[in-house]
């Protein structure tokens, strides 16, 4: 059994050097994402984020600011596909009578494995769109900043659940 002891040694060390690697990916992971939402920085994870919000876009506002859509819009309300998988870049999904986004059965279905059956919810409040997180488990983003509550949408705003990048356009 002397023969054996070695081996397992070398073995037991191995184990040990893969679960401390493990550990260090996690932690870094974990470091790189609260870095990124509290710097206001790009998605974590190594995504790529894609091309700048639109100059208009300007970011989370206030509730009760007066947002108005414009009265001389040429179409309507719309969602951009960015970057989502199953769906081709550039389709837009008119947000006319708003709806619902994640993996089950909604208006606009995404194939995400970080999105909720039902992840977040675009109504119509009077002549606003307000997107809403509906307590999905990962969260959704608006700007690159986590999602916190109701917040109005503008033209340029970019929606990002798990991997999938949206841009809002109100013209």
């Amino acid at each position: 059994m002397t023969t054996l002891e070695p081996a397992s040694v070398a073995l037991k060390l191995a184990f040990l050097a893969v679960l401390y690697l493990f550990l260090l990916w996690v932690v870094r992971s974990a470091w790189k994402d609260l870095r990124g939402t509290r710097l206001g920085g790009g998605p974590a994870g190594g995504v790529v984020p894609g091309p700048p919000p639109d100059p208009d876009a300007t970011g989370l506002h206030r509730a009760d600011e007066a947002i108005v859509l414009s009265p001389d819009l040429e179409g309507e309300p719309r969602l951009v596909v960015e970057r989502a998988a199953g769906h081709p870049d550039g389709i837009a999904y008119s947000l006319e009578h708003g709806a619902t986004l994640g993996r089950g059965d909604v208006e606009i279905r995404l194939e995400d494995p970080f999105a909720s059956t039902r992840h977040a919810r675009i109504e119509r409040q009077g002549s606003v769109l307000v997107l809403e997180d509906l307590g999905s488990t990962n969260g959704t983003y608006l700007n690159e900043e986590p999602l916190d509550g109701p917040q109005p949408l503008h033209h340029g705003d970019r929606i990002r659940i798990g991997d999938c990048e949206l841009t809002y356009l109100a013209d």
